[in-house]
């Protein structure tokens, strides 16, 4: 539990600062508990060396680090690239299967099979055409000897139903202790199919437990039980964009987009349902209320965190190197409209601190991870790799 010292320092610390967030929310909901939203303000100590390592990369959606400190950066259109651990451009990845860019959709997640060094397998998620509407599609491979194709591509899900809507397909991938996946489901957005969120017979909206061949996972929280599919872990979800599992912990952490406002954070576990489009913090974009306009409901879970207005977490990963020792155990999340990184201190799987960094660079963050140096690493839309290391 290194890094909980500092982190209560900083508690000690934040009393006397303000809240971030300073505009006025998009309704006036009450929080279901203190801390829930608008915490205390939090300043990075550490002085940090904040440089843009690639600037040419053509919508970059997710970074994973290769074993030998090198990034596998997905681009949108349907391509990966490689680049060497300082940014330089290595190789090009290209023969994945068609996506479809349009909208929220292309080439979307990419994670590397725990035991990437002896076998060399990666697993991606996209925007699958159908004959009728789009899917998200997860496959996996091979990653070939020359790092220019990957070998024996096979899908090994498929997010049912199809839908027409070109908008929030979800889509992490997070390898579990055991090799096995959880992957996020959007709920696709339109008003005629999200309620399939709370549809234990659909994918959509979800977390799915899987095996590396797409199978469910043994034993699940619904498996036997009728009308559901036994390889869903927990529903009620809006837009899952982020995943990842607190290296301190074992917790599953997700974070997803709300309509307009109550963009969350959740602890993921078994069974449970996270109430959307039933119980959120946001509205319609019209200003509307969603749905009855509640924000709590007997067995539904409530957000560890939420933010209103939006910032639109793209990703989020947690920090558990030691070269930034008061950001050990920490949890960042990638603002989209937001633009700027988010800095979450946690303690006793709450809230105590907030940040923003980078607020001035007018990106969106679409990724981020931990690199060998210690360093943190983020993707986003305009194109650029951001390194931010200790100086």
């Amino acid at each position: 539990m290194g890094g909980l010292a500092l982190n209560c320092a900083n508690i000690a610390c934040v009393s006397a600062q303000n809240p971030v967030e300073t505009n006025p929310p998009s309704a006036d909901y009450k929080p279901a508990f203190a801390g829930q939203t608008r915490i205390a303000g939090v300043k990075t100590k550490t002085p940090l060396d904040i440089t843009v390592i690639n600037e040419k990369l053509e919508n970059p959606w997710a970074i994973s680090v290769l074993p030998d400190g090198r990034f596998l950066i997905t681009q949108k259109q349907g391509t990966m690239v490689i680049l060497n651990a300082n940014g330089e451009s290595s190789k090009k990845i290209t023969g994945l299967p068609k996506v479809d860019p349009s909208g929220q959709g292309g080439l979307l997640d990419v994670t590397l099979d725990p035991n990437f060094a002896k076998n060399r397998m990666i697993y991606w998620a996209y925007s699958e055409p159908q004959d009728k509407g789009v899917l998200l599609a997860i496959a996996k491979g091979k990653l070939a000897a020359n790092e220019t194709s990957i070998e024996n591509q096979t899908i090994i899900y498929r997010a049912t139903p199809a839908y027409t809507g070109k908008l929030q397909y979800g889509s992490r991938i997070v390898f579990d202790k055991n090799g096995n996946l959880f992957v996020s489901t959007g709920e696709r957005s339109g008003n005629d199919i999200r309620i399939q969120a709370q549809y234990l017979n659909s994918s959509l909206g979800k977390i799915l437990h899987l095996t590396p061949d797409g199978k469910a996972v043994a034993n699940g929280p619904f498996a036997g039980k009728a009308d559901a599919r036994p390889e869903i872990y927990a529903y009620g979800l809006r837009n899952p964009d982020g995943l990842a599992i607190n290296p301190q912990t074992g917790d599953l952490w997700e974070a997803e987009f709300g309509p307009k406002g109550g963009d969350e954070v959740n602890i993921i576990k078994p069974g449970k349902n996270y109430g959307w489009p039933i119980i959120t913090y946001g509205t319609e974009y019209s200003g509307k209320k969603v749905g009855d306009g509640i924000q709590q409901k007997e067995g539904m879970e409530q957000p560890v965190y939420y933010w209103n207005p939006s910032i639109s977490p793209g990703c989020i990963a947690f920090y558990n190197g030691n070269s930034i020792a008061e950001w050990k155990g920490n949890l960042f999340v990638g603002g989209l409209g937001g633009s700027h990184i988010i800095r979450l201190v946690i303690k006793d799987n709450k809230v105590v601190g907030e940040e923003r960094l980078l607020e001035g660079k007018g990106e969106r963050f679409r990724d981020m991870a931990e690199g060998k140096d210690g360093a943190l690493y983020s993707v986003t839309d305009n194109g650029h790799l951001y390194r931010i290391a200790k100086k």
